[in-house]
């Protein structure tokens, strides 16, 4: 699963890795590997997690899932952490909400600003959950996050299509957590050297579950 979420492998690619090291298995089974495993591995990791700073870009990107456009809210912080992701079928204050919602249910704290785009939704379902928040609406205020999302955009690639809306889920998770992980938002492996912190650190949360 490192591997998969580390570098740009098609799941062809990485049955094709194991064969090389003796290890004889499908590209479906390391596809149920990925969709079993990645959420178990971040959830491991929850509890090491830093915890996300007081200023949250918020943006969403688009991807394909089974050849119809899904829009992917997401948001980091001022340190380039990614806080949240969530695959939507709608891009309105429904999804909006949706995704906020999950986001403050599940880390428990709050920004102080909101950087956003100017689409309109955002002030009514910011002035709803986080009323005490500055939201922040300027052109090129946002470019932390349109920047990051590249990096997603760049991961999907190499893959030959995401089938369910589950299936992106577990994967621009898995995507995200990769890259808190790479940025050392996570309190894990922290004696380990630079180039082998990752592993390291998989090495820890295999063991955690």
């Amino acid at each position: 699963m490192r591997w998969y979420l580390r570098f740009n492998l098609s799941y062809r690619d990485v049955e094709e890795l194991l064969v090389e090291r003796g290890v004889e298995v499908d590209h479906v089974t390391v596809y149920r590997w990925a969709q079993r495993f990645t959420p178990l591995l971040a959830d491991a990791a929850r509890f090491c997690r830093h915890s996300p700073g007081d200023r949250w870009h918020v943006d969403d990107t688009y991807v394909k899932v089974n050849g119809v456009w899904r829009y992917v809210y997401r948001a980091v912080d001022q340190y380039g952490q990614v806080i949240d992701v969530l695959v939507s079928a709608r891009r309105d204050a429904d999804a909006a909400r949706r995704f906020f919602r999950r986001v403050l249910s599940t880390l428990k704290v709050k920004p102080t600003e909101v950087v956003t785009d100017a689409a309109a939704v955002y002030p009514t379902v910011l002035d709803e959950l986080i009323p005490s928040a500055w939201h922040h609406v300027e052109q090129h205020a946002n470019n932390p996050i349109e920047a990051d999302h590249s990096q997603l955009k760049h991961r999907l690639r190499p893959m030959r299509g995401l089938r369910t809306d589950q299936t992106a889920q577990v994967i621009i998770a898995g995507h995200a957590f990769m890259q808190n992980l790479r940025r050392s938002h996570y309190e894990l492996a922290v004696d380990a050297p630079p180039a082998t912190r990752v592993a390291a650190a998989f090495t820890e949360l295999a063991r955690a579950i």
